[in-house]
C-alpha cells in the first residue's frame, strides 16, 4: 500500500546546480534579482551555501561568502535556507579543530542558515557528531547525511543501520546523498521504505542526474514515503546536476503527492537562469554519462580526471584510468566517491597510470588516509598496500580531530587589523591565502571595485560578445596545495563537488 503525502522540494539552483554544471562560478549579483520570485514559490528549503561555494567566492570571484549569505537571507525572507557541511571538514578539505567547528556552526545559524546538511566522505559518524551537536546548540536543524555508494560493503541494511545511529546522535532529518546518480528506482524504494520503518525523522533524497535515473528514483522513493526531494531550476538541471523542478512538480500534480507549487512561477525562474548561464564561459553539460554506472565515477570527478590527463598530455589514457579507479577504491576499503575521497582516489589512479607503475608515487593524502587521518575506512584496506606505504606504522584508530589543537584564538591574533567581523577568522582559517587577499583588498577603501580578480576562464562576457567555442577545460581546475599533492612530483587536483 503506497503512503500518501504532500512532497516537499528543496531547490538547489543557488548551490549544487551551478556547482555541478558551472564549476560553482555563479556570482552573487546574478542570484539576487530573482530571489524574491524564488522565495515566493514555497519550497521546503533553498540550498544556497556551503559545498564549494565558500572556496569559489574567495578564490575566483573576490566575494566574501558571508556577505553572499547575508544578501540572500535579506531577500529570501520566507524560505528556509539550507547549506552543505562536510562534517569536521566544514566547507574545506581537511579536518579542523572542535573550536573551529563550534564557531562555524554558530556563525552559519546566526547569519541565516536554517538547515545544515552534514555528511562525512567515509560515513564515519565520529566526523559528523561534533558538527551535529554544534548546529543543534546554535538552534539549527541538523540534517544528517548518508553518502550513498555501491560496493560489497554498502547495502541497504548497512545504510539503515547508519541512519538509525545518526538519529540517535540527534539528527532532525536524514538525507540520502547520491552524489554520482547511482541509486536505481527499486533500490530507492526499498531503502526509503526501510528507513521510514526504522526512523521517526523525515527522509530526504538528493540525487544527481548523471546516470539518467534520478527522476525515476525520486518517483519510486516518493511512493515509498520519501518526504522531500532535491531539484534544480530547469535551465540548470540534469547532467551532473539534479532533476528539473518543473518535471517533478508536473509529474506529481493531481496525485496524493502533489507539491502544490506554482509551475508558471517556476518556469519564469527557469527562464531567468537560462539567460544568466549564457554569461559564463564555463562548461555546461546536461547529457547522460553512463560511465558512472560502470565505474561509479561522479560527473565532476570525470571532469577532474580529464583535466589531470590533459595537463600531462595523456588524454589517450582515460580508459585505463577509468579501469584503475575501482581498483584503487577497492584497495582503500571502498570509500564513497565524494569530496575529498573522490579526489584522493581519482588522483592516485591517474598517478598509477601515467607513471606506469602502481603506487610508484603515493599521494600524501593517500598516506594520510591510510594513517587514519580522515577517519575509519568503510572496509579493510589492502594489507600489501598498507605495508608498502606505512611500513611498520600502525594506523590511528581514534577520531582524527582529537589530534588537532584549538585554532580560533591563534588565528584571531594572526589576522590583527584585517579582522572586521568574527566570521573573518573562520574564512582565514579555512582558506588563509585567499581570505587574506580579500581582506587586504577590502582594506583599500574605494578600490575594491577596481581590483576585482576574476579568472579569465570564468569571466563574465560582455552582453554582445560571442562565447568561446571550445572552453579550455584544463584551466578550470586550479591548484590547491592543501588538498592533494605528491611528495616527489607536483600533481594536483581541484575538487568540484
Amino acid at each position: 500500500m503506497e503512503r500518501k503525502h504532500k512532497v516537499g522540494i528543496t531547490d538547489t539552483t543557488l548551490r549544487d546546480a551551478h556547482q555541478s554544471l558551472m564549476a560553482t562560478r555563479m556570482r552573487t549579483e546574478d542570484m539576487l534579482p530573482v530571489l524574491q520570485d524564488i522565495d515566493q514559490v514555497g519550497y521546503h528549503s533553498l540550498e544556497v551555501w556551503g559545498g564549494a561555494t565558500f572556496d569559489t567566492c574567495l578564490r575566483y570571484l573576490n566575494e566574501d561568502p558571508w556577505e553572499r549569505l547575508a544578501k540572500i537571507r535579506e531577500r529570501a525572507k520566507n524560505s528556509n535556507l539550507q547549506m552543505l557541511l562536510r562534517g569536521q571538514n566544514l566547507v574545506a578539505y581537511r579536518h579542523y579543530p572542535d573550536d573551529v567547528v563550534d564557531a562555524f556552526a554558530k556563525a552559519v545559524v546566526k547569519n541565516g542558515i536554517n538547515i545544515v546538511r552534514i555528511f562525512d566522505a567515509l560515513n564515519d559518524i565520529r566526523n559528523m557528531e561534533r558538527a551535529m551537536k554544534a548546529v543543534k546548540a546554535a538552534g539549527g536543524h541538523v540534517q544528517a547525511t548518508i553518502s550513498y555508494t555501491i560496493s560489497p560493503l554498502h547495502n541497504i541494511d548497512h545504510f539503515v543501520d547508519l541512519a538509525v545511529e545518526m538519529e540517535k546522535k540527534g539528527a532532525d532529518s536524514l538525507c540520502i546523498k547520491d552524489m554520482a546518480g547511482l541509486i536505481n528506482p527499486y533500490d530507492a524504494y526499498e531503502l526509503v521504505e526501510k528507513l521510514k520503518a526504522n526512523l521517526k525523522i523525515p527522509v530526504q533524497l538528493h540525487c544527481h542526474f548523471t546516470s539518467g535515473m534520478a527522476a525515476m528514483s525520486y518517483l519510486k522513493a516518493i511512493e515509498a514515503g520519501c518526504d522531500v526531494v532535491d531539484t534544480a531550476t530547469s535551465s540548470l538541471s540534469q547532467g551532473s546536476s539534479q532533476p528539473a523542478t518543473d518535471t517533478i512538480v508536473a509529474a506529481l500534480r493531481g496525485t496524493p503527492y502533489d507539491t502544490e507549487l506554482d509551475l508558471k512561477l517556476i518556469a519564469r525562474i527557469g527562464e531567468y537562469f537560462k539567460k544568466i548561464r549564457g554569461n559564463y564561459e564555463v562548461p555546461l553539460d546536461v547529457g547522460v554519462d553512463t560511465a558512472v554506472l560502470n565505474y561509479q565515477i561522479p560527473g565532476g570527478m570525470i571532469s577532474n580526471l580529464v583535466s589531470q590527463l590533459a595537463a600531462q598530455n595523456a588524454s589517450h589514457l582515460m580508459d585505463k584510468v577509468f579501469e584503475e579507479v575501482p581498483r584503487v577504491r577497492r584497495e582503500l576499503g571502498y570509500p564513497p566517491l565524494v569530496t575529498p575521497s573522490s579526489q584522493i582516489v581519482g588522483t592516485q589512479a591517474v598517478m598509477n597510470i601515467i607513471t606506469g607503475e602502481r603506487y610508484k608515487v603515493t599521494l600524501t593524502e593517500v598516506k594520510n588516509y591510510l594513517k587514519g587521518l580522515y577517519g575509519k575506512p568503510p572496509g579493510q584496506v589492502d594489507p600489501d598496500l598498507l605495508k608498502k606505504v606505512l611500513k611498520d606504522e600502525e594506523p590511528f584508530q581514534g577520531r582524527p580531530a582529537d589530534l588537532l589543537e584549538p585554532q580560533m584564538e591563534k588565528a584571531r591574533e594572526e589576522l590583527g587589523e584585517y579582522m572586521e567581523k568574527e566570521e573573518d577568522i573562520l574564512s582565514y582559517i579555512l582558506f588563509p591565502q585567499q581570505a587574506m587577499a580579500l581582506f587586504k583588498d577590502r582594506s583599500k577603501k574605494g578600490s575594491a571595485s577596481k581590483n576585482v580578480v576574476v579568472s579569465k576562464e570564468i569571466q563574465a562576457k560582455p552582453a554582445q560578445a560571442e562565447a568561446k567555442k571550445e572552453p579550455q577545460l584544463e584551466n578550470i581546475y586550479t591548484v590547491d596545495d592543501t588538498l592533494c599533492f605528491s611528495e616527489h612530483e607536483k600533481y594536483f587536483i581541484y575538487p568540484s563537488a
